[in-house]
Parts: C-alpha cells; structure tokens; sequence
C-alpha cells in the first residue's frame, strides 16, 4: 500500500480524497495556488505546498510543478480527483516515467477513451450499441454536413475531446449547421487544443443514464448501478439520484452487463463511468466513457456501501476488487443536488465572493462534501461548485422528503447560490413523479434558460 499520497486537485474532491486517506493510514500531500491558500484541502492534508498563480495553467494544469512537487514531498503516488488532469493521458504517462503511481487508468486507455470518436469506434467494434453517427473524426464543416445528410437531422455535434458540456451544438436543419459546427469546434479548440470533431443523431429527450463500473489489474470488472443524470442546464449536470425510474430490473441487468462489456473491450482498470442515452422506447446508446471518479459518485456509495475512493487506491497499489458482481447489493435511494456559487436567474452567472456563514444540514441519512466555511472567500477563477448535498432514504419518496428537508436547512450566507433553484426542482410535479429527462429544465423552468 502506498506510503504517501499527493492530490493533484483542489476543494471539495481533494477534502473528499484526504478523507478516505487518512481512514486508511495514508499521508497526504495537498497542492494548492496563491487563491486557494486558505482552501480546506490545504488545511486538511498532512503536508501542503504551493504550485503557481490563481490561474488553472499555471497551477493545477501545470504537469511539471506537480510532478516536481511530487518528488520533493517523496508521495508515491497521485490522486488526480475530477477534472484538471484526472483524463489526461499525457499526464498519466509521465507519472509512469517518474516511478509515480497514477490512481487511475493507464494513458493508453485514458487516449482510446477519452476521445469521444476513438471510444466511439472501439465500442462499435466490441458490439456495444452506439448512437448512429460518424465513425471517423471530422475536421471539416464539409465533412461534417456530408455526415450529417447522411445520418439525418436533428444531429449533434460533439467535440472528440470535449466535456462538460463544451464544444457541443444541435443542428437541426442544413442552414443552422455550419454556423453550429463553427461554434463548436472553436470551443473545441480553445477548450481543449483540439479541432477534432463527431457527428452523430440528436435522441431527441432521452434520459442520461451512467453506470458506476470498477475494475482491477487482475481482470476483474463489477458495475455498481446506475445513476440517473438527466436533469441538467447547457449540459452540466445539475442533480443525479440512484436507482433511476426508468429501469426496470431486467433492464438494469443488460445495462450493467453491457457497461462491464465496455469495460473490459479496453482492460480497463480503476473508477469508470459508462455513460448512455436512453430513448422512450427503452433503447440504450452509448455515449461516452469518463475514464476517472465522478462529481456524483456519492449517489452510488450510499446505495452500494462501497466507498469508491477507498477503492480507486487499493486497485491502484494492486490489490483484487474487495467485492464481485454477485456480493454487489443496492439499497435504497440516493439523491446528490450540487450546490453551486451561482445566479439561476442571470442564466447560471458565477457569483464568487466571502461567504459570511454558513450552516449545513444533518440526520439521518444525510452527508455534506465540501470544502467551504465560514469567512472562506470562493475565487473566481475555478468551478463554481460550494458543495455536494447527498441524501438516502428507504426509497425514492423518502429521498425526496429529506433532501427538501436538508435544503431547507442549508444556509450559505454573503454570496448567491442555487439553492432556492434545487428546492424548486424536488417540488416540481414532474420531478416527483419521476417524468425527467435532458429537456426538463428548459422544459418547466424556461426562465432560467434565457
């Protein structure tokens, strides 16, 4: 087992991380830039050491100030968390140069999986469905229409090595779709370093279902459930429960089944996310493969006991799946609302500033991950994530009943969030009756998508 950890991460991920740690015997190594020197991950960790500016490419972006960091700290390995460089097969290479372990998958899998068209293509090739579209990248808005024509409008146009919801358009007719492709991949390209493009058919309102998978370096691969990630603004994810409404036992079992199958199409190893679109008729497509820990990896500790963190380090330093497929047990219903430093009602504007107080919810059944407290002041120059607030209950009534309870009970004080937002969405009809999908936000709170 590794002796000492470094977390190549910041906030609520990096507490979450240092957390699990210590649980375990482990040291900690906290990297942190000159805005987040009052951070509480920098607070938590055994050690904590300065990697650059405020600014993203400086510090938490910048390989070698990690890496050096790592050495000099004499950590035997690194935790990239989400985000940053969680999916940056370059990163995972060096790591493997400098005798560091990288708590994740290899760089080769990171480069097959993380490029939305080579996933695209090696799941074809291993029979998992696929949303019809381009089996080639696209460079081209030629390319790209010739595509489009062939699969037919609505189509989607996705940047290869895009990400919470950038580089991303709906082109619904020949007119729009230059201008669409344009937009996109210029995101692309600034977001990325990237002009790599796909095309593929726009479901239109489908359900955005991911599967939880964790394999070992022994060739052992489980999927843990679903999570139910459909309720989402300009396609970031806004609340994600497990188990999701829409699938049956049966259908759960050939979801699962299949998610292993993609897994171990590449010999995946470590915390994987198997993402799927699921259509009215209850045809299920995959999408995509996040080839690291999840934001919402909490929804599915509280239904599996399992904790995934824990999991990712002992699978890293070698050790077999502590669980296999049949010991897997789902319990309950779990609901995650992300907490966000934000103005809904200015179309989701970041509101950065000190936080004056704050009081968080308890009780049965409730947990809170952050990294925030009060007189902490939120920079502007990251995620506007606070915190996660995670609920289970007996079933999904339950889970409801709690986390509007729990909201009610939250207080962030000296900044705007979106509380008020999520309280909104449990109340609604249509949430509680389980009618959700990708639309469901423009579709009952069109205000807020101005």
């Amino acid at each position: 087992m590794f002796d000492k950890i470094l977390i190549a991460n910041r906030g609520e991920i990096a507490v979450r991380i240092i957390r699990a740690c210590r649980e375990m015997g482990i040291k900690t190594v906290a990297v942190y830039s000159e805005a987040d020197k009052d951070c509480l991950h920098t607070l938590l960790a055994d050690e904590a050491i300065c990697i650059g500016p405020a600014s993203s490419t400086q510090s938490y972006l910048n390989m070698e100030r990690i890496l050096t960091a790592t050495v000099a700290m004499k950590a035997d390995a690194i935790h990239p968390g989400f985000g940053f460089l969680s999916e940056n097969a370059r990163f995972a290479e060096l790591c493997e140069k400098c005798n560091i372990t990288f708590i994740g998958p290899s760089a080769d899998i990171i480069n097959r999986m993380g490029n939305k068209s080579e996933a695209r293509k090696t799941m074809m090739e291993a029979g998992v469905p696929v949303v019809p579209g381009s089996k080639e990248a696209v460079y081209t808005v030629e390319e790209g229409l010739k595509m489009a024509k062939e699969i037919g409008f609505p189509v989607m146009i996705k940047a290869s090595s895009g990400g919470g919801g950038k580089g991303m358009r709906i082109s619904y007719n020949e007119e729009d779709f230059e201008a669409n492709f344009q937009n996109a991949q210029m995101e692309s390209v600034k977001g990325f370093s990237d002009d790599t493009m796909y095309i593929e058919k726009y479901i239109e309102k489908p359900r955005h279902i991911e599967f939880q998978i964790m394999a070992d370096k022994h060739g052992n691969v489980v999927h843990l459930g679903e999570r139910d990630c459909s309720i989402q603004r300009r396609h970031q994810k806004v609340l994600e429960e497990s188990p999701s409404m829409a699938i049956s036992p049966e259908l759960r079992a050939r979801m699962g089944e299949t998610a292993v199958k993609a897994a171990k199409a590449v010999g995946y190893e470590n915390a994987g996310t198997i993402e799927f679109l699921l259509d009215k008729d209850k045809n299920f497509y995959f999408m995509e493969m996040n080839t690291r820990i999840q934001v919402e990896h909490p929804v599915t500790e509280m239904v599996s006991g399992m904790d995934l963190i824990k999991e990712q380090i002992r699978v890293a330093a070698g050790e077999p799946l502590s669980v296999s497929q049949d010991q897997v047990r789902l319990s309950g219903h779990a609901i995650e609302c992300r907490i966000n430093a934000e103005n809904p009602s200015k179309n989701f504007m970041p509101c950065p500033g000190l936080i004056t107080n704050v009081h968080v919810p308890g009780g049965n059944g409730v947990r809170i991950d952050s990294h925030i407290y009060s007189d902490y002041k939120v920079p502007a120059n990251y995620d506007s994530m606070l915190l996660k607030l995670i609920v289970h209950g007996k079933d999904r009534a339950d889970a409801i009943a709690k986390m509007r309870s729990a909201l009610g009970e939250l207080i962030i004080e000296g900044i705007e969030t979106n509380v008020d937002f999520q309280f909104e969405i449990l109340s609604h009809p249509a949430y509680q009756s389980g009618d959700t999908d990708t639309h469901f936000i423009p579709t009952y709170f069109p205000e807020y998508c101005k």
